[in-house]
């Protein structure tokens, strides 16, 4: 949902352009040039550099540059893991957090398995499990299979990697 506010920023910045286009082309006419622009410049020629205003209103300048230069290069809705465009009109996103009990429940139902943690991130599935009565390894490879075939059914655009591990109950880590 960054189209709207990265929209109003343009519309913004078009608008101000515009704005000193017109100054600049009527100053140029030979008529004099709007009254804000005058006293603005006459405001700034006459203070120093080192002045207090001037320097606050540099340092919020420079605080917005450097937030929106950090909204332009982070990804929005990082809770959103994008979906593989089957019709190419639609854009849809499933929940880290939904795609993890989907991923949650499919590993509870292979026997063997006591309770299974699965944190999604935007690049890893991690799934930690509690094994009480097979074999570990046995375990964890069902797991492999079963979890690898979940990610798949989610239909996801970049397929997360996938990270299994087993344990027996009553060993903390």
């Amino acid at each position: 949902m960054r189209r709207a506010p990265a929209g109003i920023v343009a519309l913004l910045l078009f608008a101000g352009t515009g704005v000193f286009l017109y100054d600049v082309a009527s100053v140029r006419a030979g008529r004099p040039g709007m009254a804000w622009r005058r006293t603005l410049t006459d405001e700034l020629a006459g203070r120093r550099l080192d002045d207090t205003y001037l320097l606050a209103g540099a340092a919020a300048l420079a605080a917005l540059g450097l937030w929106l230069l950090v909204l332009a290069l982070t990804p929005g809705k990082r809770s959103l893991l994008t979906m593989r465009p089957d019709i190419p009109q639609v854009r849809a996103g499933l929940e880290r957090s939904a795609a993890a009990l989907v991923l949650r429940d499919r590993a509870m139902e292979i026997s063997g398995v006591q309770s299974v943690r699965v944190a999604v991130t935007r690049r890893r599935v991690r799934a930690r499990a509690t094994a009480h009565f097979r074999d570990l390894e046995e375990v964890r490879r069902d797991l492999d299979g079963v979890l690898g075939d979940a990610i798949g059914d989610l239909g996801l655009a970049r397929r997360p990697g996938l990270s299994v591990h087993v344990r027996r109950p009553g060993r903390r880590r």
